[in-house]
């Protein structure tokens, strides 16, 4: 193996280390567990920093500001008022001071207002307008099967989406007893729900799922490149004698700490 390909492999071996050490969490809280998450939150919280800068304060306030001078702090630009979210940032800072921290209150505010004023009108379009749209569409009933007794493109669908969505909201409503045809409907819209939780529960578990076999599939093809590479041979054993010896220390001391406990 040339030099590149060796140092792919010690981070593709690095790779499956840290994946080992995520699954060491199902033994207990371990040392090797909190390493590699504490290097996941420190590379996400360093590339969130890098990305941050890149795409938000570099092309949106110092690009808008460079043909002012730095000397009049950007005040001879074109474009001046940029500097007030400039500044607005620089006071969110003051939340490190005890004394000061105060000021950080109103660009928090700020941002959380115009935050909210942005994210309520989107949600309630991508989340209640365009939903009861889809569920109140006209049923097409001169093709009521369509290609298919289920298609999901044929009048049934439809009807079955507009008469759950429908039942799932009269179980919500409590300003009547839920009793007789009330009830009933109630209850299926509870059946409606029910279906609905378990859809989302099903695809975020086979989500998981895929990523489970997909870091078993990275420790099995690294196990494979190991073995078929005599010359790496000594750096696997390495790890696995360095990784065999952590999990000793371990041991003795999860073993001392019982023995001071019961003394």
């Amino acid at each position: 193996m040339d030099a590149f390909s060796i140092g792919t492999y010690l981070w593709t071996t690095f790779g499956a280390f840290l994946t080992l050490c995520i699954f060491s969490f199902l033994y207990r809280d371990n040392p090797f567990y909190k390493f590699a998450e504490h290097l996941v939150v420190g590379v996400s919280a360093g590339y969130f920093v890098i990305i941050l800068w890149h795409n938000g304060l570099q092309p949106n306030l110092f690009n808008r500001l460079n043909d002012g001078d730095f000397y009049l702090l950007w005040l001879n630009s074109a474009r001046p008022w940029y500097l007030i979210p400039g500044i607005l940032g620089v006071m969110m800072w003051t939340r490190f001071s005890r004394k000061k921290s105060w000021i950080s209150r109103y660009p928090i505010a700020m941002y959380m207002g115009i935050a909210a004023g942005i994210a309520v009108p989107l949600e309630m379009k991508n989340r209640v307008n365009v939903q009861l749209y889809s569920a109140m569409k006209n049923v097409e009933w001169n093709n009521f099967f369509g290609t298919g007794i289920l298609d999901s493109g044929s009048a049934v669908a439809q009807l079955i989406i507009l008469i759950g969505t429908l039942s799932a909201l009269f179980y919500f409503f409590f300003s009547k007893e839920h009793s007789g045809l009330f009830k009933g409907v109630a209850r299926f819209g509870i059946w409606i729900l029910m279906i609905g939780f378990g859809a989302s529960f099903g695809y975020t578990v086979m989500g998981r799922i895929s990523l489970f076999v997909q870091r078993i599939q990275y420790v099995g093809n690294w196990t494979e490149t190991s073995w078929a590479h005599p010359s790496v041979l000594v750096i696997w054993f390495l790890i696995v004698g360095v990784f065999a010896l952590l999990l000793l220390l371990e041991f003795i001391k999860f073993l001392t700490k019982r023995r001071t406990a019961a003394s």
